[in-house]
């Protein structure tokens, strides 16, 4: 008895099916960080999720904003270890970098302004 060949239109597993699809458009890698970001407090833990969160990924860097500058500057002493365990939850060398930001100082509106006063030094990035 001869096996019949396998065809295009053929039923196909999901898991393949969707497999396939990912590959053949290239979004796997962004499919895995989607993953990355919905799941950051798991991955990374409970206490730097509170603190942190993921902003974007684009050509093997992922930014992180942090809540303060303590924390931003914790995330930077990580940064090595953080790169290796997103690796292995998106795939290994899909992450290269993390780049962290702390906050942003309030936008200042209105026409009264000091020259050269920043306000508190300590408290942004």
């Amino acid at each position: 008895m001869r096996s019949r060949r396998a065809h295009r239109d053929d039923p196909q597993l999901f898991n393949t099916a969707i497999g396939g699809l990912l590959e053949s458009h290239g979004w796997h890698d962004r499919v895995a960080m989607g993953s990355v970001f919905g799941r950051w407090a798991e991955i990374v833990g409970a206490d730097l999720a509170a603190h942190t969160k993921p902003d974007s990924f684009a050509d093997g860097e992922l930014a992180v904003i942090a809540d303060s500058t303590a924390w931003a500057t914790q995330v930077r002493l990580l940064a090595p270890m953080l790169v290796k365990r997103l690796n292995e939850e998106v795939g290994n060398g899909s992450v290269r970098r993390v780049r962290v930001r702390g906050p942003q100082p309030p936008r200042r509106r209105g026409g009264l302004r000091v020259p050269g006063s920043k306000g508190p030094g300590d408290t942004y990035g």
